[in-house]
């Protein structure tokens, strides 16, 4: 309801910066699912959808999300063949999912043969972001949205134990010799000068600090604010912990070719064990009851939205 002189003097985004979508759950289009077997995660799917809808209602009832929304879909792949929005949660399957998308999209004859880097630094896949404000709405509201997500304790270790207990060029100079300096004291000189070795108790000291030496990375940022659960309504939620029947299901519903799996294998680090509950708890005793209880915290409403118990 803007005057013609508003509109002309402010940018074309400005007005999309309280930008709330209230979620509308529309029902699945399940016309391409074949066969019976799908009834289980079928049902399964459906409690999560609801129990996201319900929690979105209560929470948006008192607290109004705001951003702008460029920011609000700077994490969505688009696969326009098939018609997926895809939202990116790191250490919950991404990789395995960028590679899908690539062959859906025609990109890749299989996501068995698409390297590491080229998942992630090859630039092949779109973002919602990169297209005009008709093209994100035409998409928002007629594709099929997707989010995949894990237990937020297990992403968190995942995360530390890829980026800090293996060389990387990128986290150690960058995190880990920031994290070392701030709160590690008599800090050998080497170990200021690589970045290397950060324990795991400096991490969560850095993790839960207000006055971070380094910003937030997408590795261990919420779920609540990669892919805005409350704001965008989901189609789809799926569960790292049940990935493969999730996704396989997905695949189904939109269409995919019959011949199209989601891929079993590891992406990186393949010898090393997963990151598994018992995986966590023994990383979780390196930490004060206090930071434990801070931690769950941190990650409150990533528990919350998606129905999982608390550690």
């Amino acid at each position: 309801q803007l005057s013609d002189q508003q509109k002309m003097s402010e940018s074309p985004f400005s007005r999309f910066r309280g930008v709330y979508l209230p979620p509308a759950l529309h029902p699945l289009n399940k016309t391409l699912v074949k066969g019976g077997k799908w009834k289980d995660v079928d049902s399964t799917q459906e409690k999560r959808r609801s129990f996201l809808h319900d929690f979105c209602k209560k929470y948006n009832s008192r607290k109004k999300l705001r951003t702008h929304l460029m920011h609000l879909v700077s994490r969505i792949y688009v696969e326009d063949r098939h018609k997926v929005l895809y939202c990116e949660v790191p250490k919950a399957g991404c990789s395995n999912w960028k590679r899908v998308l690539m062959v859906l999209n025609g990109l890749a004859a299989s996501a068995h043969n698409i390297s590491h880097d080229d998942v992630h630094y090859g630039k092949h896949l779109r973002k919602l972001d990169s297209y005009d404000l008709k093209g994100i709405y035409t998409r928002l509201n007629t594709y099929t949205k997707t989010i995949f997500v894990r237990d937020p304790m297990e992403r968190l270790v995942s995360a530390f134990r890829d980026k800090f207990e293996h060389s990387n060029s990128y986290y150690h100079p960058v995190f880990g010799k920031a994290i070392i300096k701030k709160y590690r004291h008599n800090a050998n000189k080497e170990a200021l000068k690589t970045g290397s070795g950060v324990k795991f108790k400096e991490f969560i000291q850095y993790l839960l600090d207000s006055q971070r030496p380094v910003g937030m990375d997408i590795h261990w940022e919420q779920v609540s604010k990669l892919c805005y659960p409350c704001l965008i309504t989901y189609d789809f939620i799926g569960k790292f912990e049940t990935l493969e029947e999730d996704a396989n299901y997905f695949l189904q519903l939109v269409g995919a070719p019959a011949e199209l799996k989601f891929p079993k294998f590891k992406d990186r680090h393949s010898s090393d064990e997963r990151t598994s509950a018992e995986v966590v708890r023994q990383y979780l005793k390196e930490l004060s009851k206090e930071e434990r209880q801070l931690t769950y915290d941190f990650y409150y409403l990533d528990y919350l939205m998606f129905n999982y118990t608390s550690p």
